[in-house]
């Protein structure tokens, strides 16, 4: 996959900020300036389910303190073991972490040129990471897109999604269902461009992925 960045499409550009943010606020609670764009946001509300999900976040988001949504983040997402939500392709396809699914996942990532970042301390399969790879992939235009997105985020990322929008935090709550509006409409987006045969992946019972940069030559 090459280095160099083709122009995007509004479309495609607009879908890796949306990967790109859902992997910050996975990762960590926003900040106060991430927090006052989200309740600025001006959401033209055309009935579509994804376009109300948006306007309930931005709304969640101006009735939130960073303090309070740090706090949330951890009980949530983190945990002293584990979280509310445990957001690992592994746990949902295996029923636990460090499974199968990872080490395929990692073979995947290598096919595409991708390695773990070094300033990372959770698995590939995390979902964060796999939202980063997503952004990667569409920067690079890449065909890889569907393949990896049926392989490794089908699966099991719309079942994460659900269980975060069921938390007693608004936020978090909108975020579930934004998460989970956006796979649907993902699926139906590239289902309708894989009219390619991509590279092979394996493929076993359980797998998925999170990478965190690009593998430089």
């Amino acid at each position: 996959m090459s280095d160099a960045m083709p122009t995007l499409s509004e479309t495609d550009a607009l879908r890796m900020d949306i990967y790109q943010l859902f992997a910050s606020l996975l990762r960590q609670a926003p900040d106060s300036e991430l927090l006052a764009w989200l309740e600025s946001l001006d959401i033209e509300q055309d009935g579509s389910r994804i376009a109300e999900c948006w306007a309930a976040l931005s709304e969640a988001a101006g009735q939130s303190d960073v303090d309070s949504l740090k706090r949330a983040h951890f009980r949530h997402l983190v945990g002293v073991i584990q979280g509310d939500v445990v957001p690992y392709a592994s746990w949902y396809r295996n029923g636990e972490l460090m499974e199968a699914a990872l080490v395929a996942l990692r073979q995947d990532l290598r096919v595409l040129g991708f390695e773990r970042s070094e300033h990372t301390r959770d698995p590939e399969d995390h979902l964060a990471a796999m939202c980063e790879v997503m952004a990667m992939l569409i920067a690079a235009q890449s065909s890889e897109q569907f393949t990896f997105f049926q392989q490794h985020l089908t699966p099991w990322a719309s079942r994460c999604w659900d269980d975060l929008a069921k938390v007693d935090t608004a936020f978090y709550s909108a975020l579930g269902q934004l998460g989970s509006a956006f796979m649907e409409s993902e699926q139906a987006r590239l289902s309708d461009q894989a009219a390619y045969q991509p590279v092979r992946i394996v493929e076993p019972a359980s797998y998925d992925a999170g990478a965190a940069r690009k593998a430089t030559p």
